[in-house]
């Protein structure tokens, strides 16, 4: 019994042991996390509850987890320095792992520091100023978004609406100032400036607030972006609503710093003062999980204040329940076992708190774990990507009624959308087009978008700078009246006018000569546009040509003008060449067209008509006489000859038309050039006034003086004019009596000259190129890219037309004469299609006449014996081709005369054609046929008549192939001898 009770003792006692021992092992390793919040702020209470339930929530889900975190909560009441005395005491007497904190921007600066120092991360999820990551912390860690991942978006939103000019208000602290930089280069990007940064203390009276929106009232900006927190931001609105900044001029557009909170503000604000506001703010993608916390959170703080109203959940405390979670998950990665702070070997006992703490022992390990954690959040995807969150998509919202409504989205791949696709997108196009974006109602319930840009009504008027000049006064001109007061009129001062009107808002502004005290001109035109440059003038309206030195001070307009510097000279008569002025009608192209065409046709029918027409027929000089004759006959429709191919009368048809058409042409043009005096300028060469060093006029204070000095022009050859009048008196005098040989000016002065002195001189030479007159404003003014539009608009009108025709009548009374050195010739180019259908009916007409020749004489291109080579072939086709077509119906009527009226003249002219072997008979001739003669041979005994005969056909045969034509008649009277000798001796013997 004994030994049994031994043996049950020790049983106990080992079962006792190992139930310890798996205590033991199942609890978790506490590891330390300080949280620095402002406890008595709405996010501060949010974050912290946020924290304490992913805890309680995740632990449940993971409760083998081998480590635990275990919260130690300080306040750090608002305050950078209670903010780093929290960090302190935690880190020096707590020795925590990590601190999940602080709230603001301002306070996290110097935390960072302190957990760099110590090696401990710092975690916060509502610091978003993009300034903290300078301190290039390994150890922070912005589980939210940096400001400077939303300014793109909001970039997008101002070219989307084409506002050209913004101004930043924004909270005067590390918040407001860390994301200035990052907007005036997104903003830059597309074009859009920056002419005013307000920035309003945090701790600024309402007073204060009033001053700054007075002093933005008085400026033309009326685009605002707004970055501070919602107690300023709410302020703010309120006052501006009290100043009637909240009307349908002006357009505000929040930061997510606001508009992540806009459900804490009072509603009365939004709903009174805050009417139209536009914001941008992350996108949250929905999920159950989000629905289900939510729905625990409003629940959990009901439960703990039944009266507390403020339940909404926002983004932050979204951020803070995924820190926690983030940094759970971090710390079972990272092993964390007893974790410890590593003293300093060499501490001081008289040490302050700054140098009082060690060194955390697993600050490394779980800060590389915790940048490598990624977990699929309430707030998204939790990724960290060189210590920050990456940004997703931002909601563009619009505040309409008592809350916010979406009405489009931004994305860094695609711009504006109007619906989010998380599909992969086929194409990368990135749109800024405000179409994607829903409708919007803007402040003071309006429909449309503002211009953004609109002259104060307490504001000054624009001073609008004007050139005095006393010439081309149709330009501009300036006259005072007896009480000082000035009149401005001209084309560019109504052209300016007319453009002010149609702008979508009204411009208030007045001329200003740019003149002395006596009433002089007070500098060149460069001076007058160097001193809006200077701000003497809001811009500059005349007669200001667009040219590259002065858009390096301004900006320029879209020109109203045609542009471009020419030559103006002397005119003279030119009666040199009035003996030749017969050839002047056609340019040498034409003639030489011509001729050919002529020589083309006659040669064409000359073919078409040499086998059956007797008219061209003959001794080779008489048919080459023919050809000619007969082509340049048709010119004066002169010709004798008949045709007698079809052929040939098709052709002649389309050719007479043609030869119709050139004469009546060629009798207009010279008609013309008989009847209009033919003058022709003194000069036409540049270089030709350099070599002869003549003096060259110029029109005074404009840019033309540096344009002539660049082409090496003498400066001393130069002479200035002011007006039409005085460089007439120039012309006059000539160059050698101190005038002047030419005139370079743009060329809306030359048509002005030239309208009064067309008679006695001319626009010559090239056209240098300029971009004719423009509006001068300063650099980045918002109104050129509105004026520049109106232009376009405007000189499209019929107004402009009769602005031009007020002021240049004249114009139209005096033939244009700027082309006097171009010939006024008729060219090939007017008539190159009648030749090309002449051409092409000659070849269709050839063709058909050579298919028909060589169907006809198919046997001798068919012939394959041995002496049939190509050249006897073409040979023997030229002989046919040169011999009469006995087929054709002329010569058939021509043998039935013959026949009925016997062997008489028909018979002789028959017989008389040119032959290319002689033919000598001889008895022999007489008894039989030639051995060329394919049919059977004739006996002797054949009678006479039928002798005589065979021997007139051998003779008409052989006399058509003669060539010799010098001795044809003498050949064809001893053949004709021989057979009247032989017919006798026939006739004699019988």
């Amino acid at each position: 019994m004994k030994l049994e009770a031994r043996l049950v003792v020790l049983v106990l006692l080992l079962n006792t042991l190992s139930m310890n021992s798996a205590t033991a092992q199942s609890t978790p390793f506490p590891v330390r996390v300080g949280v620095v919040l402002d406890m008595d702020n709405y996010v501060g209470k949010m974050g912290l509850k946020c924290i304490t339930m992913a805890l309680s929530d995740f632990y449940t889900r993971n409760g083998h987890y081998q480590t635990r975190l275990l919260l130690n909560k300080r306040d750090s009441e608002r305050d950078i320095v209670g903010a780093a005395a929290a960090a302190l005491d935690l880190l020096k007497n707590v020795e925590v792992q990590a601190i999940i904190g602080p709230l603001s921007s301002m306070q996290a600066n110097f935390m960072i520091n302190l957990g760099n120092k110590s090696q401990v991360p710092i975690i916060t999820f509502s610091a978003s100023s993009p300034s903290l990551l300078s301190i290039r912390s390994p150890y922070f860690v912005r589980a939210a978004l940096s400001d400077s991942s939303q300014v793109k978006a909001i970039a997008a939103i101002v070219q989307a609406f084409g506002w050209r000019e913004v101004v930043p208000i924004y909270v005067d602290n590390e918040f407001g100032e860390g994301i200035i930089p990052y907007l005036a280069d997104a903003l830059e990007q597309v074009n859009v400036r920056i002419p005013y940064r307000s920035a309003i203390p945090s701790s600024a009276t309402d007073d204060e607030i009033v001053a700054e929106l007075y002093k933005l009232m008085t400026m033309q900006t009326r685009i605002f972006i707004v970055h501070m927190l919602t107690g300023l931001g709410s302020r703010l609105f309120t006052k501006a609503k009290l100043l009637g900044m909240m009307s349908e001029d002006y357009s505000w557009i929040i930061t997510d710093g606001m508009t992540n909170e806009l459900n804490s503000i009072d509603r009365s604000v939004m709903e009174e003062d805050m009417q139209g506001v536009i914001g941008v703010k992350p996108h949250i993608p929905k999920s159950e999980e989000l629905d289900n916390f939510t729905v625990e959170y409003k629940k959990v703080l009901h439960q703990q204040n039944p009266t507390n109203h403020d339940l909404d959940l926002n983004i932050f405390g979204l951020w803070a329940y995924d820190s926690a979670v983030a940094l759970a998950m971090a710390a079972e990665k990272a092993r964390i076992r007893n974790a410890t702070f590593l003293k300093k070997a060499n501490g001081s006992t008289t040490s302050t708190d700054l140098e009082g703490f060690g060194v955390s022992g697993v600050g490394t390990d779980l800060i590389q774990a915790l940048s490598s954690t990624t977990f699929r959040g309430l707030a998204g995807d939790f990724k960290l990507v060189d210590g920050q969150l990456q940004s997703p998509p931002y909601q563009i919202v619009n505040v309409i009624g008592a809350g916010p409504r979406v009405v489009g989205y931004w994305t860094k791949d695609n711009g504006i959308v109007r619906e989010l696709n998380f599909a992969k997108s086929t194409t990368n196009a990135y749109s800024t087009s405000k179409s994607n974006i829903g409708s919007i109602i803007w402040p003071g319930d309006g429909k449309v978008a503002p211009k953004g840009w609109v002259i104060p009504t307490n504001g000054k008027k624009l001073r609008i700078g004007v050139p005095v000049r006393y010439g081309f006064s149709e330009f501009m001109h300036v006259t005072w009246n007896s009480n000082n007061s000035t009149k401005v009129e001209g084309y560019c001062k109504e052209v300016f006018d007319m453009v002010v009107e149609a702008l979508p808002y009204g411009v208030q502004y007045e001329y200003v000569p740019f003149a002395r005290s006596d009433h002089k001109q007070a500098g060149s035109y460069d001076e007058l546009v160097y001193a809006v440059h200077q701000g003497d003038f809001d811009a500059a309206v005349g007669d200001v040509t667009i040219v590259a030195n002065r858009s390096k001070y301004v900006d320029f307009t879209l020109p109203y003008t045609e542009s471009g510097v020419s030559m103006v000279v002397a005119i003279k008569s030119d009666k040199s060449k009035k003996a030749w002025v017969f050839l002047k009608p056609l340019t040498w192209e034409l003639w030489l067209t011509s001729f050919c065409s002529f020589v083309f046709m006659g040669f064409l029918v000359w073919i078409l008509e040499h086998r059956i027409n007797e008219d061209f027929r003959g001794p080779l000089w008489h048919q080459v006489g023919m050809i000619f004759w007969f082509a340049f006959s048709t010119m004066v429709f002169a010709h004798k000859e008949r045709v007698i191919s079809n052929l040939s009368r098709f052709l002649l048809i389309i050719w007479f038309l043609v030869v119709l058409i050139l004469t009546q042409s060629y009798t207009a043009s010279l008609t013309s050039m008989l009847t209009v005096q033919e003058l022709r300028p003194t000069i036409s060469d540049v270089n030709e006034l350099i070599r002869n060093k003549e003096n060259v006029g110029y029109h005074s204070a404009s840019f033309v003086f540096e344009l002539l000095q660049g082409m090496n022009f003498d400066k001393s050859k130069l002479l200035a004019y002011s007006s039409p009048e005085e460089l007439d008196q120039l012309f006059r005098k000539g160059s050698a009596n101190g005038g002047i040989a030419a005139a370079f000016d743009e060329i809306p002065y030359i048509k002005l000259f030239l309208a009064k002195y067309c008679s006695k001189y001319a626009m010559v030479g090239p056209t240098y190129k300029t971009d004719g007159f423009g509006f001068v404003f300063p650099i980045g003014s918002p109104l050129v890219p509105d004026i520049s539009r109106a232009i376009l608009n405007v000189t499209e009108g019929k107004k402009m037309m009769e602005i031009e025709k007020k002021w240049f009548e004249n114009n139209t009374k005096c033939a244009d004469s700027s082309d006097v050195s171009s010939s006024g010739s008729l060219g090939l180019e007017s008539f190159w299609r009648l030749f090309m259908i002449v051409g092409i009916a000659g070849a269709l007409a050839l063709l058909i006449y050579v298919i028909r020749f060589l169907y006809e004489n198919w046997e001798v291109v068919r012939r394959s014996d041995a002496e049939a080579t190509l050249g006897s072939k073409s040979l023997e086709l030229f002989q046919r081709f040169n011999n009469k077509d006995l087929t054709c119906h002329t010569f058939k009527n021509s043998e039935r005369r013959e026949n009925h009226s016997g062997c008489g003249c028909d018979c002789v002219r028959r017989v008389t054609e040119p032959t290319n072997v002689y033919f000598h008979p001889s008895p022999s001739t007489f008894s039989q046929n030639s051995p060329d003669n394919n049919g059977p041979p004739s006996p002797v005994s054949s009678s006479p008549e039928a002798q005589v005969h065979s021997i007139e056909l051998r003779v008409q045969q052989d006399a058509s192939l003669i060539r010799h034509e010098g001795e044809e008649s003498k050949v064809i009277q001893q053949e004709v001898e021989l057979v009247h000798r032989f017919q006798n001796q026939q006739l004699a013997s019988t």
